[in-house]
């Protein structure tokens, strides 16, 4: 079965239905982002939405956001239906996210990871870290979740690209400058 990627920079109700359930099973509804967020990424160009689909059906999906005083992009949320879990989709999806990045003249990618020591946490870590992501120490708390974080990063490379700060904090910085954005109305 073929994988085909597909960036949308145009919010498509029609799409959104199709991602939606792989979304729905991969983040809780506390703490996430609800749709018109992402709808919101979507239409004020903050950002984009990413799908992943086999044979015309939608296998994985992906939201990111542009991180412009980091010149990198944010992988805000990525998940893979789970029936399509452990074939090496996530491995794609990562692959085809960095691509995107470079595409579109980024220097690098962010994501940030839960950081509390879980099983299912480090897992999530080792998974990142396998792509080439590098971990930062600086743990960072919300004021409105319970969680905490902490940021990975890729550096793209690339002719005159940008280094990115190896520091949490300042990582974190473009984050929640980007989050910002997002949640308020």
């Amino acid at each position: 079965m073929a994988l085909q990627f597909t960036t949308l920079e145009d919010w498509d109700p029609d799409v959104w239905r199709a991602v939606e359930p792989i979304f729905d099973e991969a983040f809780p509804p506390s703490g996430r982002k609800t749709s018109r967020m992402i709808r919101k990424i979507v239409d004020t160009d903050a950002g984009w939405l990413h799908i992943g689909a086999e044979d015309g059906e939608a296998v994985a999906m992906a939201v990111t956001g542009k991180l412009p005083d980091l010149r990198s992009l944010l992988i805000d949320y990525v998940a893979v239906r789970s029936a399509a879990r452990s074939r090496g989709i996530g491995r794609r999806m990562a692959g085809f996210l960095a691509e995107e990045a470079r595409r579109l003249g980024f220097d690098g990618l962010v994501i940030e990871i839960e950081a509390e020591a879980t099983p299912l946490n480090e897992s999530r870590e080792r998974f990142w870290t396998s792509l080439g992501f590098r971990r930062t120490e600086y743990v960072h708390r919300y004021r409105w979740v319970p969680e905490t974080y902490r940021a990975l990063y890729m550096e793209l490379g690339g002719e005159g690209a940008a280094a990115l700060p190896h520091d949490g904090e300042a990582l974190f910085r473009g984050i929640t400058g980007f989050h910002g954005k997002i949640w308020r109305d």
